[in-house]
């Protein structure tokens, strides 16, 4: 009777070891060690919801380097309520993330609770669009700027098909953008494509599928991208100039003005990564637009360099300043004029 009893108490001592282990494993794995994809209301709920912010990494690329972080974490902290979804062509569904520090960004983000990693499926997304016709011919790897032109592609095929907004991912947010079908100027009378928002199936982002297939020529820079935006805008619309603070409007999209994102233009992105007498307060943007493409010098956020855009960092994406740039002792590096626009 005590041999039974006692073989009873070790099983159970056994089984509370293990569970503790594996409750103490997945706090510090987070997502690694959870059902790869597993989503409460389902993948394909959270992005019919049509309110989800959306992110594209179109390279192989799993780890989201220091800027992309900032670009994800600020979104989430300012749309808590939203999804916020990263669609990566470097993820697998067979793919398993150890749980060790290669992956710091990945763990740090996929902790926040609205975050969410999705595979990116080209030819899947493409279907029952104007663009999976394109898709199925083209051969990218002769393809100028592919990794960009495939972005620009997929971009308009997500907001398309479920609604939302897309930001690259050298975004910072701000503040909430109020609309709901929206492009932002980068200039007057010039689209970007870089941020935009609108309902599902709105006919403006159909139009631009077609027209991107239409006059594709992936060797003239932005023809894909902002380029297509304007262009389509000035079919839609009669642009005209802006006047003092205020947004456009033109049938039931608004032409929000430069200054909601774009408030230092790109000619003069390296103000980012310099020290300002006295910093400017975004009072009237949505989000700032770093132009990580224009970085060809590689210029990174130091530590203690008082530059605006560390003090970007430490206000709206404080894990990531704290997890990469302070526990990179200072500096990070990357390679120089990658990633989103």
């Amino acid at each position: 009777m005590l041999k039974e009893i006692y073989l009873s108490l070790s099983l159970v001592l056994v089984f509370a070891c293990g569970l503790l282990y594996q409750l103490t494993m997945r706090s510090q794995c987070f997502f690694a060690c959870l059902p790869p994809f597993s989503f409460p209301q389902g993948l394909d709920g959270l992005l019919r919801s049509g309110r989800s912010i959306m992110f594209i990494e179109t390279s192989e690329r799993v780890e989201p380097p220091p800027m992309v972080s900032c670009a994800v974490e600020s979104a989430a902290k300012i749309y808590p309520e939203q999804p916020i979804i990263f669609f990566m062509k470097g993820l697998r569904d067979s793919v398993q993330l150890t749980s060790n520090t290669s992956y710091p960004a990945f763990s740090l983000l996929s902790a926040i609770n609205n975050v969410f990693f999705v595979p990116l499926d080209m030819e899947r997304l493409f279907k029952d669009t104007p663009l999976f016709s394109w898709y199925t011919k083209v051969n990218g790897s002769t393809e100028k700027h592919w990794l960009h032109v495939s972005s620009d592609a997929a971009r308009l095929a997500i907001i398309w098909k479920y609604g939302g907004i897309y930001m690259d991912t050298d975004i910072i947010s701000l503040q909430p953008i109020p609309e709901e079908n929206f492009l932002a100027a980068q200039g007057s009378r010039h689209s970007s494509n870089g941020v935009f928002g609108f309902l599902p199936h709105h006919p403006f982002l159909w139009a631009c599928m077609e027209n991107f297939v239409e006059h594709y020529d992936s060797a003239i820079w932005g023809n894909q991208g902002p380029q297509l935006m304007t262009r389509m805008l000035r079919v839609w619309c009669r642009l005209k100039d802006f006047h003092g603070l205020g947004d456009l409007k033109c049938l039931n999209i608004s032409f929000l003005h430069p200054q909601r994102f774009y408030p230092i233009p790109y000619p003069q992105w390296k103000h980012y990564y310099q020290v300002w007498d006295k910093e400017p307060s975004f009072n009237e943007s949505y989000a700032l637009h770093l132009w990580n493409y224009m970085n060809k010098e590689g210029k990174t956020v130091v530590r203690g360099s008082k530059t605006l855009v560390e003090n970007l960092y430490q206000k709206h994406c404080p894990k990531t300043y704290r997890v990469l740039i302070q526990g990179a002792e200072g500096t990070v590096s990357k390679k120089p004029g990658t990633g989103s626009r």
